[in-house]
């Protein structure tokens, strides 16, 4: 029974109170009906404390489930999640039954570094002497030979003038370094430490281990400065370049440099993938890395410094949104309902440009498809400000907000529907940051800015990280012009797909 029914039996019982007689008796039954109108004020009281205290435990649970399927947290922070077995399936491991083999072919006999023949034994076991025919079987072993440093010892003489006694000495050629290091050796110091992730004091000891020379961590920090400077041509070109493009995708994560938090940015575009890390992860950021003046497609997640671009030029991440979409379908009531709605046309999206990216649906048909699940996506979405559950709202509010850039990828060729590539050229240095943890200069940071570059750029086109690097040092060295880290070839139509398993 609700409240406002007692109050209302209460007052019509006034008349008949008012009819006893016995004063006793009414005062006692007004003493009942005050303790039943304060009972009835508890009872409302103790009923808000529930729904706070409800809403409070559905919040905490929210919290308690959030994982990397319903929310931006990195799969590498859930080493305790209680994951579901999957059901086994018919498959067994390893290479399966009829699949083609992949056999090593053997070198021609003019690219083999030595021959070695070996001949049949000279009698037979019957007491017959074997003959030597000219058939034979071929077995190719790859060995690593011995390695050790190359020392060269530059010799600068002294003269003296016959006439008048001044003193002259000879000067290093242009090609030489002037450090204790060559180019190679900076070369491999700088790959080692970067695309191979690995610390100085590791690179120290395996230049001990291999090389048998022995260098300190602060040389292992000189020929990072050197290879700095070398770099420092080519990745700016690189940056001048990515800000042109039309089409550049988007990500950031976190760096700390003596410890204060500061924020690595990437941006991807056609090939080339340049790194940017400064202290703030604010708008101002992402308009250094992609020009105040960007006038391309931008493909990211909702993140609010990439808002200063407008919707219609923006493609917001898929992926991003189907961990919201996760999210609320997680809660309870109509959010769920959602939620499941959200996720279901989520994977028919997957499903059909899947089928775009394999060739097997066209264009024109994809767009065509489309064109319902764009109405009933958006129709969701505005049922969703509606919600109850005041994060659902908010979050179908700032969708619809930005609509225009959740369609990008239908129209415009060359546009992916999420942010994958940039993310996985930024996992590169979140993995050398979680083995290194960070650096220790502002010197450091821009070391990491500018080899990062170059392996993810490397990686993007498929070519040698040490390669590059060795010719960067070389020609650094020799005063030269340093090698681009441009596409050599002019991309006419852009394999995003291909892109994303290059990085």
């Amino acid at each position: 029974m609700k409240r406002e029914d007692i109050s209302n039996i209460l007052t019509n019982l006034n008349p008949a109170i008012e009819a006893i007689a016995d004063d006793n008796v009414k005062t006692i039954i007004n003493a009942l009906i005050t303790i039943i109108h304060e009972q009835q004020k508890v009872i409302v009281d103790q009923q808000k404390i529930i729904c706070s205290q409800q809403k409070e435990i559905e919040e905490l649970k929210e919290k308690l489930n959030t994982n990397s399927d319903n929310s931006s947290k990195p799969p590498s922070t859930e080493h305790f999640k209680s994951k579901k077995k999957k059901k086994k399936g018919k498959r067994k491991r390893g290479g399966q039954t009829g699949h083609p083999g992949i056999t090593r072919t053997l070198l021609p006999e003019n690219e083999v570094d030595h021959i070695e023949k070996h001949l049949p034994p000279e009698q037979c076991s019957c007491g017959g002497n074997i003959e030597v025919t000219d058939r034979y079987k071929r077995h190719q072993v790859y060995e690593l030979p011995p390695i050790e440093i190359e020392v060269t010892e530059h010799q600068l003489f002294y003269g003296c003038c016959e006439d008048c006694k001044n003193e002259y000495s000879a000067e290093l050629p242009s090609s030489v370094p002037t450090g204790m290091l060559g180019p190679y050796l900076l070369a491999l110091i700088a790959t080692l430490g970067s695309d191979y992730k690995m610390s100085k004091r590791d690179i120290a000891r395996l230049f001990s281990d291999l090389f048998h020379f022995t260098i300190c961590i602060a040389t292992v920090k000189r020929a990072e400065e050197t290879v700095s400077a070398a770099l420092k041509a080519p990745v700016e070109e690189a940056k001048a370049y990515v800000k042109e493009q039309k089409i550049v995708n988007c990500d950031e994560t976190s760096h700390a440099e003596c410890g204060k938090r500061m924020w690595t940015w990437v941006a991807v575009s056609n090939m080339v993938a340049v790194l940017m890390i400064v202290t703030t992860r604010s708008a101002k950021a992402a308009k250094a890395l992609l020009g105040e003046t960007f006038s391309g497609i931008l493909g990211s997640d909702r993140y609010s410094a990439y808002y200063w671009v407008e919707a219609k030029f923006r493609q917001v991440c898929w992926a991003h949104l189907k961990r919201d979409f996760k999210k609320i379908s997680e809660r309870s009531g109509h959010s769920k309902w959602i939620g499941f709605r959200l996720l279901y046309y989520t994977r028919l999206i997957f499903h059909h440009w899947q089928k775009v990216r394999d060739g097997t649906m066209t264009r024109k048909k994809f767009k065509i498809v489309m064109k319902p699940i764009r109405r009933h996506v958006e129709k969701i979405l505005m049922n969703g400000t509606r919600a109850e559950h005041y994060k659902t709202k908010n979050t179908c509010l700032q969708i619809l907000k930005m609509k225009e850039a959740l369609w990008k990828f239908v129209d415009t060729v060359g546009v992916e529907p999420t942010n994958n590539i940039a993310e996985r050229v930024l996992r590169q240095i979140v993995i050398w940051r979680k083995i290194c943890f960070g650096t220790w200069s502002s010197n450091g940071t821009l070391y990491l800015e500018r080899v990062m570059t170059v392996v993810a750029t490397c990686r993007l086109q498929e070519r040698s990280v040490f390669g590059f690097l060795a010719e960067a040092m070389c020609a650094h060295q020799a005063g030269k012009q340093a090698p681009s880290l441009l596409p050599r070839h002019t991309v006419i139509q852009l394999d995003r797909h291909n892109l994303a398993v290059a990085a």
